[in-house]
């Protein structure tokens, strides 16, 4: 699980666009399944504040006074999913 999570951390941190399970499993010819990463990702526990804890020591170091980190939850629609309610 932690080479799956420290590989799929990298991926986040160096792409410059979207990033999806499936892109990293593109990006490593099939050799992480995007289905692996869903698994981990819902395996791991914590919420909001578990992560700022384990982040804001990074963010600390690199912040600049005129810098903003966005983040963005939202789902990419996909044209072969149905939608949810």
């Amino acid at each position: 699980m932690q080479t799956t999570l420290d590989l799929y951390t990298d991926y986040l941190l160096s792409s410059f666009g979207q990033t999806t399970a499936t892109g990293l499993s593109r990006l490593t010819d099939g050799a992480v399944g995007h289905d692996a990463v869903t698994d981990l990702l819902n395996r791991l526990q914590g919420d909001n504040r578990t992560l700022w804890q384990h982040v804001k020591p990074l963010i600390r170091q690199i912040q600049e006074p005129d810098g903003l980190l966005l983040t963005d939850d939202s789902i990419a629609h996909k044209p072969h999913s149905d939608e949810n309610g």
